[in-house]
Protein backbone atom coordinates (compact mmCIF):
# COMPACT_ATOMS: atom_id res chain seq x y z
CA UNK A 1 0.00 0.00 0.00
CA UNK A 2 1.14 3.48 -0.86
CA UNK A 3 0.17 7.19 -0.11
CA UNK A 4 -1.31 7.91 -3.61
CA UNK A 5 -3.43 4.93 -3.63
CA UNK A 6 -5.06 5.13 -0.53
CA UNK A 7 -8.85 7.21 -1.19
CA UNK A 8 -11.45 7.04 0.85
CA UNK A 9 -14.15 4.33 1.29
CA UNK A 10 -17.21 4.88 -1.43
CA UNK A 11 -20.06 6.77 0.15
CA UNK A 12 -18.14 7.81 2.94
CA UNK A 13 -17.32 11.45 0.94
CA UNK A 14 -20.26 13.31 0.28
CA UNK A 15 -19.98 16.29 -2.83
CA UNK A 16 -21.53 19.94 -2.22
CA UNK A 17 -23.93 21.17 -3.73
CA UNK A 18 -23.07 23.89 -5.95
CA UNK A 19 -26.03 26.35 -6.01
CA UNK A 20 -27.30 28.76 -8.70
CA UNK A 21 -26.22 26.58 -11.85
CA UNK A 22 -29.52 26.69 -13.68
CA UNK A 23 -33.01 24.75 -13.08
CA UNK A 24 -31.39 21.71 -14.32
CA UNK A 25 -29.08 21.57 -11.58
CA UNK A 26 -31.40 20.87 -9.28
CA UNK A 27 -30.87 24.15 -7.09
CA UNK A 28 -30.89 27.26 -9.82
CA UNK A 29 -33.06 30.32 -9.43
CA UNK A 30 -33.41 30.67 -5.61
CA UNK A 31 -31.00 28.10 -4.78
CA UNK A 32 -33.41 26.53 -1.92
CA UNK A 33 -33.92 29.79 -0.17
CA UNK A 34 -37.47 30.35 -1.19
CA UNK A 35 -38.89 33.56 -2.46
CA UNK A 36 -37.62 37.12 -0.92
CA UNK A 37 -37.89 37.70 2.91
CA UNK A 38 -34.72 37.98 5.01
CA UNK A 39 -33.90 34.30 4.90
CA UNK A 40 -33.74 34.62 1.27
CA UNK A 41 -30.95 37.67 1.61
CA UNK A 42 -27.35 37.19 1.36
CA UNK A 43 -26.02 38.24 5.31
CA UNK A 44 -29.73 38.31 6.02
CA UNK A 45 -30.25 36.61 9.59
CA UNK A 46 -31.01 37.60 12.99
CA UNK A 47 -29.34 37.06 16.84
CA UNK A 48 -30.32 34.11 18.56
CA UNK A 49 -33.09 34.57 20.52
CA UNK A 50 -34.76 36.85 18.07
CA UNK A 51 -38.33 36.67 17.32
CA UNK A 52 -39.31 39.16 14.94
CA UNK A 53 -39.62 42.62 16.71
CA UNK A 54 -41.95 40.62 19.51
CA UNK A 55 -40.39 40.98 23.10
CA UNK A 56 -38.18 37.84 23.19
CA UNK A 57 -39.17 35.24 25.73
CA UNK A 58 -35.60 36.24 27.56
CA UNK A 59 -37.27 39.74 28.32
CA UNK A 60 -41.09 38.59 28.98
CA UNK A 61 -40.10 36.32 32.08
CA UNK A 62 -39.54 38.20 35.31
CA UNK A 63 -36.03 37.79 36.76
CA UNK A 64 -36.11 36.04 40.29
CA UNK A 65 -32.90 36.67 41.45
CA UNK A 66 -30.07 33.59 42.18
CA UNK A 67 -28.88 31.91 45.51
CA UNK A 68 -25.29 32.49 46.07
CA UNK A 69 -23.03 29.94 46.99
CA UNK A 70 -21.76 31.71 49.84
CA UNK A 71 -24.70 31.04 51.19
CA UNK A 72 -24.80 27.35 51.80
CA UNK A 73 -21.84 26.86 54.09
CA UNK A 74 -23.65 23.92 56.25
CA UNK A 75 -22.61 20.55 55.98
CA UNK A 76 -23.42 17.26 56.89
CA UNK A 77 -21.65 14.23 58.18
CA UNK A 78 -22.75 10.30 58.10
CA UNK A 79 -21.90 8.84 61.45
CA UNK A 80 -19.97 6.10 59.24
CA UNK A 81 -17.42 8.58 57.74
CA UNK A 82 -16.58 9.75 61.50
CA UNK A 83 -13.83 6.54 61.19
CA UNK A 84 -11.78 8.61 59.04
CA UNK A 85 -11.02 10.90 62.14
CA UNK A 86 -8.11 9.69 63.56
CA UNK A 87 -8.27 10.46 67.56
CA UNK A 88 -11.25 10.54 69.28
CA UNK A 89 -12.29 14.22 69.23
CA UNK A 90 -14.59 15.20 66.66
CA UNK A 91 -14.69 19.35 66.10
CA UNK A 92 -15.63 21.77 62.90
CA UNK A 93 -11.39 22.36 62.31
CA UNK A 94 -10.67 18.16 62.35
CA UNK A 95 -13.74 17.23 60.04
CA UNK A 96 -12.47 19.90 57.90
CA UNK A 97 -8.94 18.56 58.03
CA UNK A 98 -9.94 15.18 57.27
CA UNK A 99 -12.17 16.70 54.10
CA UNK A 100 -15.38 15.40 55.73
CA UNK A 101 -16.34 19.03 54.81
CA UNK A 102 -15.53 21.63 51.97
CA UNK A 103 -13.08 24.18 53.40
CA UNK A 104 -15.44 27.01 54.02
CA UNK A 105 -17.87 25.25 56.35
CA UNK A 106 -19.14 27.33 59.05
CA UNK A 107 -21.74 24.66 60.61
CA UNK A 108 -21.72 21.35 60.30
CA UNK A 109 -24.13 18.19 61.60
CA UNK A 110 -23.54 14.57 62.21
CA UNK A 111 -26.81 12.51 60.89
CA UNK A 112 -27.57 8.84 61.57
CA UNK A 113 -26.49 6.92 58.78
CA UNK A 114 -24.38 4.08 58.93
CA UNK A 115 -22.59 3.23 62.16
CA UNK A 116 -19.83 3.97 64.99
CA UNK A 117 -17.61 1.44 66.14
CA UNK A 118 -14.89 3.46 68.20
CA UNK A 119 -16.34 6.21 70.99
CA UNK A 120 -15.61 10.09 69.97
CA UNK A 121 -15.95 12.99 71.69
CA UNK A 122 -18.45 15.21 69.43
CA UNK A 123 -18.06 19.21 70.49
CA UNK A 124 -19.11 22.28 68.54
CA UNK A 125 -21.00 20.22 66.10
CA UNK A 126 -24.79 19.64 65.61
CA UNK A 127 -25.80 16.33 66.37
CA UNK A 128 -29.32 14.29 65.35
CA UNK A 129 -30.99 12.91 68.05
CA UNK A 130 -30.55 9.65 66.59
CA UNK A 131 -26.77 10.11 65.63
CA UNK A 132 -26.52 11.14 69.69
CA UNK A 133 -27.83 8.11 70.75
CA UNK A 134 -26.00 5.65 68.51
CA UNK A 135 -22.46 7.69 69.39
CA UNK A 136 -23.72 7.27 73.35
CA UNK A 137 -24.41 3.56 72.70
CA UNK A 138 -20.26 3.06 71.53
CA UNK A 139 -18.99 4.60 74.45
CA UNK A 140 -18.97 8.23 73.50
CA UNK A 141 -20.34 11.70 74.63
CA UNK A 142 -22.26 14.57 73.12
CA UNK A 143 -20.35 17.71 74.51
CA UNK A 144 -23.14 20.94 73.81
CA UNK A 145 -22.09 23.96 72.71
CA UNK A 146 -22.05 26.84 75.18
CA UNK A 147 -24.27 29.68 73.96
Amino acid sequence: MKLNTISPGPGSKKTRTRVGRGASAGQGKTCGRGVKGQRARKGGYHKVGFEGGQMPLQRRLPKIGFRSALGRRTAEVRLSELHKIEGGNVDLAILKSANLVPANTLQAKIVLSGEVKSAFTVSGVGVTKGAREAIEKAGGKVVEASA
